[in-house]
């Protein structure tokens, strides 16, 4: 991608990507590198950084170890609009909500949004349980270390599972 283009998109935005269910893209990792490249061709934005897969055991969960990233993408879209289109990708994906922490075919949650702030029914910016998940700081510190407390992802990595992928 070009400068150019990146510069055409006016905010920054990261993405949590998370799955633990086989889909029509293949098994976890695949959906989640499927999803991964459903972004970097979004017509409204533009894939800027993409941290490493990460295996991860389940947080507030049941099921099979997840597989997770982050990434960061540009783009011109609100933040609803951006939860929309997310929304859009889980569902082509086979996400299915059956129960709250249901096992997914793919989960994709919007971390950050430039340094909006917002609190509504439908999306809270930042995530709000984002700090507490090393399935989420981790692949943040890849990409965005500046934007991670270090004290609290180790602190994290000892008491939740995550490992590089």
């Amino acid at each position: 991608m070009s400068l150019g283009l990146a510069q055409a998109y006016c905010v920054q935005a990261y993405i949590g990507l998370g799955g633990n269910l086989a889909g029509a893209a293949g098994n976890a990792a695949d959906t989640v590198r499927w999803a991964l490249a459903q972004l970097a061709n979004h017509p409204s934005m533009a894939l800027l950084a993409q941290s490493a897969l990460y295996g991860s055991s389940p947080v507030d969960a049941g099921g099979a170890d997840y597989v997770n990233a982050v990434a960061c993408v540009a783009t011109d879209l609100a933040p609803l609009d951006l939860l929309h289109a997310l929304q859009t990708l889980e569902n082509q994906a086979g996400r299915e909500r059956p129960y709250r922490n249901a096992p997914r075919t793919l989960d994709l949650d919007l971390l950050l949004y430039g340094d909006c702030h917002m609190d509504s029914v439908e999306l809270t910016i930042p995530h709000p349980r984002m700090a507490e998940r090393a399935f989420v700081l981790q692949p943040l510190a890849d990409i965005a270390p500046h934007l991670v407390n270090p004290q609290a992802l180790a602190h994290l990595r000892l008491s939740q599972g995550i490992w590089p992928l």
